[in-house]
């Protein structure tokens, strides 16, 4: 198995975790973290703990939502939040545009463009909670504090 760690998405987002907190790291596991689901399994938590990165397409920007692994993110809700009645899920082309990674690896940080953030506040419920880190194989643990700190994420109701 190639050296993950070496990717250049996952290398994106292990600066910008050294850059914020020396004690956050990548961490690589045996197995895939594609889907809340599998990451869970992976690492033995709740799949709430699952930060799922959902990129949303508007009539002229992008927005990420970060949303416990154990909910469904609300267009609706995200609709209203931001003021505008086109909001749909970005395509998978689109995604890897937008951030840089490919979906199943979509980490909260280390994006290729500029993205606005909202953080669902339904991942406060845990201690700790786990992100992609650029690869489907990658993930990194944080508090959810530190989480909307290193985002610049806002904290909405968007599930």
């Amino acid at each position: 198995m190639e050296n993950i760690l070496e990717k250049e998405s996952v290398q994106r987002v292990r600066k910008v975790l050294n850059e914020y907190d020396q004690n956050l790291n990548v961490e690589v596991l045996d197995s895939s973290a594609r889907t809340a689901e599998d990451a869970a399994i992976s690492l033995n938590c709740e799949v709430g703990a699952i930060v799922k990165s959902l990129l949303l397409r508007t009539d002229k920007d992008f927005i990420l939502c970060l949303v416990s692994g154990d909910k469904r993110c609300s267009l609706n809700k995200v609709k209203k939040i931001i003021k505008n009645k086109d909001v749909s899920m970005a395509k998978a082309e689109q995604v890897k545009e937008q951030t840089g990674f490919s979906i199943g690896g979509v980490s909260p940080i280390g994006h290729i463009k500029k993205i606005n953030i909202l953080v669902d506040v339904s991942l406060s419920r845990f201690e700790n909670i786990y992100a992609a880190a650029g690869h489907p194989h990658s993930i990194f643990k944080i508090t959810y504090k530190k989480l909307l700190n290193l985002t610049n994420g806002k904290e909405e109701d968007i599930v």
